[in-house]
């Protein structure tokens, strides 16, 4: 009899790196730059280096979590053990915001680009193209949109390279301040406290990507000690590329008072550091990244769903559906990619009030699923448990919780929508609470297929 069809192991360390880094999509430190520098008057490498720092606190709680409970329901997963069903299937639901809308708002983002750079084609047409293609990638396979965004993500990182060298040079020859080494960025004493903390929210969402790493738990060659690495280090290289291009941006252009537009920022920037040749690689990087962000960000959705179609949460012969061919969730990257349509609709505003919700909300109950795991239920609380399995997490839990309610009112009153919306159908699915949501088995029940066993 032959098994049913499952998730292949077959992602390294790098490949989970970099899908990780592909949904971080590094260049959008430039797509923040003006907004961020405009609200605190500079020091952004310090507001970056604040943001580094909470996400690496989220980060090591995703890190431990993901040793006990290697499934691929990643934040949904985590809470629903260590803490409660109910309230598991309340942070699944909330992070799917962040999933779900960010292929969307790379589409857009492409749309945008590409029907202002080549009017004569209609934005629908050039959303449509590009979802399609993602949608082809991330059914194809895991290790192919692996390997897919493994050269996005490198073109990436050649741009953000030559832009460091080519403002070092510039440096050199008197441009901006004129020095390589400047405290400026990182200290002024015309800048307030509450500004400076004030940006940081926007910051973090630039790091959105290890959490979309633990989605991979099924999919990873030893997950228990390869994916809490890649959480780990997938935050540490974004944030040191951010604090690197914003500290050179600060000091080859300083005059930040002279931008025309703060959204385009980045262009007056680029131009001035390498002329037209720069501008036009940026806006090529640009294309290729919002594709490698689209297809790791709906391969992560497309596997939460699966998640939770698996347990029947979700309707399991759609949502827990695996293609014998592809083994990958097909119905749950095409339901995706029905969702990135409706960019066409929808501008960017919304949809990222609904991710800044999303992921915040998930990241103070994945703190907060530390401390119930191993403090409170295994009871490690002597000597350095007390720090690794208390302290730590508890700031996290209380830094994102208060950067939850200082979003926008958007951000609260579409993400609060949402968790009604998602309130009511748990009240449904468990008949007003009188049965518990349907549990995950944490054991690989169904064998996993060998590289040779998948085409």
């Amino acid at each position: 009899m032959n098994a049913s069809p499952t998730l292949k192991r077959s992602l390294t360390l790098k490949h989970v790196i970099l899908f990780g880094l592909s949904f971080m999509a590094p260049v959008t430190v430039f797509a923040t730059y003006g907004v961020a520098i405009e609200k605190t008057n500079g020091m952004i490498p310090t507001a970056y280096a604040i943001a580094l720092f909470v996400m690496l606190l989220t980060a090591y709680s995703y890190g431990k979590l993901v040793q006990e409970y290697p499934t691929a329901g990643s934040s949904y997963t985590f809470t629903q053990k260590a803490i409660n069903p109910h309230i598991g299937f309340l942070v699944g639901w909330a992070i799917l915001l962040d999933y779900l809308f960010s292929p969307m708002i790379s589409a857009l983002l492409v749309g945008v680009f590409a029907s202002s750079y080549f009017p004569a084609i209609p934005m629908p047409v050039w959303i449509v193209l590009f979802i399609t293609v993602v949608t082809v990638v991330n059914i194809i396979g895991i290790k192919f949109a692996a390997n897919f965004n493994t050269y996005m993500v490198i073109f990436q990182i050649l741009f953000i390279v030559l832009f460091c060298l080519l403002s070092a040079k510039g440096l050199m020859e008197g441009k901006g301040t004129g020095e390589l080494f400047s405290m400026l960025p990182f200290f002024s004493p015309d800048v307030q406290l509450s500004a400076l903390l004030g940006v940081v929210p926007l910051l973090c969402f630039t790091f959105l990507g290890f959490d979309a790493v633990a989605t991979l738990s099924e999919e990873t060659n030893q997950p228990k000690t390869t994916l809490p690495k890649a959480i780990f280090l997938v935050p540490l290289i974004g944030g040191v590329l951010y604090i690197l291009v914003t500290y050179l941006a600060q000091t080859v252009f300083p005059n930040i008072a002279s931008f025309k537009d703060p959204e385009s920022a980045a262009m007056d920037i680029l131009f001035y550091v390498g002329g037209n040749f720069l501008t036009t690689f940026f806006l090529a990087v640009t294309l290729t990244a919002g594709f490698a962000s689209a297809v790791a960000s709906g391969g992560s959705a497309a596997r939460i769903l699966y998640a939770m179609g698996r347990e029947h949460i979700l309707p399991n012969k759609i949502f827990g559906y695996i293609s014998p061919r592809f083994h990958t969730p097909v119905y749950n990257i095409l339901i995706i990619s029905a969702i990135a349509l409706s960019s066409m609709f929808l501008d960017i505003v919304t949809a990222t009030s609904f991710i800044n919700f999303g992921a915040l909300f998930a990241f103070v109950f994945v703190n907060l699923s530390v401390i119930a795991h191993y403090f409170i239920r295994k009871k490690k609380r002597s000597g350095r448990y007390v720090i690794a399995y208390l302290m730590i997490p508890l700031v996290g839990a209380l830094i994102t919780f208060l950067f939850l309610i200082k979003l926008d009112v958007h951000s609260l009153i579409l993400g609060g929508s949402w968790l009604t919306l998602g309130f009511i159908y748990l009240l449904y699915l468990t008949k007003l609470f009188t049965q518990r949501p349907p549990e995950m088995d944490f054991e690989d029940s169904d064998p996993i297929l060998s590289e040779s066993d998948a085409s």
